[in-house]
């Protein structure tokens, strides 16, 4: 069985200062990759952990995509899905839970399913807060210790 992490680590690791470039916002503009469009940004975290956003969207369904922020560890090319954001494209189940909806939803890691052997990141939540992969992503910015660049010719933290 790989490392469990436990909800304290999850827990750090979200809320770890994570700088991003001044011109991240042309970094995450999806492109078109074998169907679907796709684009990757790597941060480095302020205590040094490497972190990766992934965001994805169908060609076909504006409705079905991910931003997914995963947490790389040192020495491996694992990766740790810390939270993901996913459209209003399918339904989802929590299997602890059984719960069921077919909404917005945030996956997050948890210490619980990954001791049931799930993915670390099977638990989700419907949401309302956003309505797209633009919304999506700055709803991860919010909530997952990003640090926009500071730009003095915008107001502070424009989009977010």
């Amino acid at each position: 069985m790989a490392d469990i992490f436990s909800d304290q680590i999850i827990g750090q690791l979200l809320q770890e200062n994570k700088p991003l470039p001044s011109d991240y916002q042309a970094k995450i503009q999806v492109r078109p990759k074998r169907g679907h469009k796709e684009r990757e940004l790597d941060i480095r975290g302020v205590n040094g952990n490497n972190f990766r956003l992934i965001l994805r969207e169908s060609i076909h369904n504006q409705l079905d995509f991910s931003v997914i922020l995963a947490y790389c560890p040192s020495n491996s090319n694992a990766m740790f899905r810390l939270r993901r954001y996913n459209g209003k494209s399918h339904e989802h189940t929590n299997a602890l839970e059984q719960t069921r909806f077919y909404d917005f939803h945030i996956h997050q890691a948890t210490e619980r399913y990954q001791l049931m052997g799930a993915r670390e990141d099977s638990f989700a939540e419907p949401t309302e807060r956003y309505s797209d992969l633009h919304e999506a992503v700055l709803c991860m910015i919010r909530d997952c210790g990003f640090e926009p660049p500071f730009n003095p010719q915008l107001p502070l933290f424009e989009g977010v």
